[in-house]
């Protein structure tokens, strides 16, 4: 008989189990989470995926590290320092399989993890490999941790906003892309345009790599210095933490777009949108198209006004300021029934520089992509926008600058600025050598706007190439993260 010890009664429950029908001693620590039996150890909240009754027998499936140095593997085959793992610990009496079992689902159901997810998943990005991925990496895991979940494959470009717009929001504990970055900011925007927007946003969203770019998921594994792989990535969605993230609104007229990750004006957007012509190359494209665009430079006439993060009051020069507010009015965004921005004082915008400029690049996190280290002083929710200026560089220093971004390194060159703004105004012009072409502006990894004798000029976008007012509201939206990042 089982010599059991309420959990409530003590920090320590104690029992008789069989273990592959050899009876021994295992024990619960109620206040540090540990599982103990023989030479193993479990940690709950960082091993335990999720707990079964089968009979009289609690199946515990969890991941453990290995000798072997890597990432993580979900097949059960070892390729990294954890795998997935299963325990069966038989219970010797009824009543020590019913306290057992409520207690260690009770300390699971205190650590906040999510029951119920709806996930996207884009069959048509990056390598067209999510769908393997989600069979493969995610759906395992989410198994394991018994993880309800809506699975919904997407059908065509903004079919993850129309979902998102009419979610029922009540029924999930989040929401998870496993896609590259576009989805994710598909779902903001959805959100953001509900008329329930201020609940709707508070929804944690999750991303998993499954694209081309992949900057959300590479700047909140390595935060915590995890590789940026889709089981990471999944674990850190089934142990719930989560992380504010700030949102960035830009409008024009009655336009808004909600950005999450980047924008881009200048040689950025010119290699990200029109090596796409490039596709079948797969990822090789970029650099490709970057060496091109580097010897047959462009550079683009304009202006950019901003409102300085504190510490960064000396960039650029006096502004006159425009003495107009650009209202969060419902009314004037007749198209909308959302969240319309905040409230920009054109006044504020007291800091300028004048272009021309070779690139001019915003960043909300980190990483542009799992080898661009865009912004690497960028944070998650620190209510400010990572502004990286190049107005002109010699063609082979700027191709040694391009070759530095997978470090970062490319901000401490004297040829780029780099600082933090709280609000942005982007006032494109034409191409300096050639007045009667224009540029690119490229948001989130989608071109925003397209300029006169632009690569597609002619395919309809959002907004006009013209002037767009940026600004960003901190911690805004919610993303689960391996732990919680400043």
């Amino acid at each position: 008989m089982g010599n059991t010890k309420p959990i409530t009664a003590a920090p320590v429950l104690s029992d008789r189990v069989r273990v592959n029908g050899v009876e021994t001693a295992v024990t619960f620590t109620a206040e540090e989470g540990i599982l103990r039996w023989r030479e193993n150890c479990l940690s709950i909240e960082k091993e335990v995926l999720g707990i079964t009754v089968e009979g009289s027998k609690i199946k515990i499936r969890a991941i453990k590290e290995n000798d072997g140095g890597g990432i993580i593997c979900c097949g059960g085959n070892t390729v990294g320092t954890v795998r997935r793992r299963s325990y069966n610990l038989e219970m010797l009496t009824e009543d020590s399989l019913r306290i057992w079992s409520q207690k260690l689902h009770e300390f699971i159901d205190s650590l906040g993890r999510p029951k119920r997810l709806f996930v996207f998943v884009n069959p048509y990005g990056g390598k067209r490999s999510a769908s393997k991925i989600f069979i493969d990496s995610v759906k395992p895991l989410l198994d394991d941790a018994n993880i309800d979940y809506t699975v919904q494959e997407t059908k065509y470009q903004l079919h993850a906003k129309e979902v998102a717009k009419s979610l029922d929001i009540l029924r999930y504990d989040g929401v998870v892309c496993v896609s590259g970055d576009g989805i994710l900011v598909e779902v903001v925007n959805g959100l953001l345009e509900r008329e329930d927007w201020d609940s709707a946003i508070k929804m944690p969203l999750g991303v998993v790599p499954a694209g081309t770019g992949n900057g959300m998921a590479k700047s909140l594994l390595d935060a915590v210095g995890l590789p940026c792989t889709a089981s990471n990535a999944t674990l850190a969605i089934i142990r719930g933490h989560k992380q504010a993230l700030d949102v960035a609104t830009i409008t024009q007229g009655q336009n808004r777009f909600f950005s999450v990750l980047m924008l881009a004006w200048g040689l950025i957007a010119d290699i990200d949108i029109e090596s796409e012509k490039y596709r079948w190359m797969g990822s090789a494209r970029i650099d490709y198209y970057a060496i091109q665009r580097i010897f047959r430079l462009r550079r683009y006439n304009g202006c950019i006004k901003f409102v300085a993060a504190p510490g960064y009051e000396t960039f650029g020069e006096p502004a006159d300021p425009e003495g107009e507010t650009i209202s969060e009015v419902k009314s004037s965004f007749v198209q909308h029934e959302g969240y319309c921005g905040p409230a920009l004082q054109k006044k504020d915008f007291n800091r300028k520089i004048e272009g021309p400029f070779v690139s001019v690049w915003l960043h909300n996190v980190p990483w542009g992509g799992e080898d661009t280290l865009a912004a690497p002083d960028a944070k998650f929710s620190d209510g400010y926008l990572d502004l990286v200026v190049i107005k002109d560089c010699p063609k082979l220093t700027l191709l040694s600058l391009m070759t530095e971004l997978s470090k970062g390194d490319h901000v401490k060159s004297p040829h780029v600025l780099y600082f933090k703004v709280k609000a942005f105004v982007l006032e494109p012009g034409t191409q300096l050598d050639d007045g009667s072409k224009e540029g690119i502006i490229d948001v989130d990894g989608e071109v925003l706007a397209r300029g006169k004798g632009t690569y597609k000029s002619n395919y309809k976008t959002l907004m006009t190439y013209d002037k767009l007012y940026i600004k960003v509201d901190q911690g805004l939206a919610t993303v689960f993260s391996p732990s919680t990042i400043s």
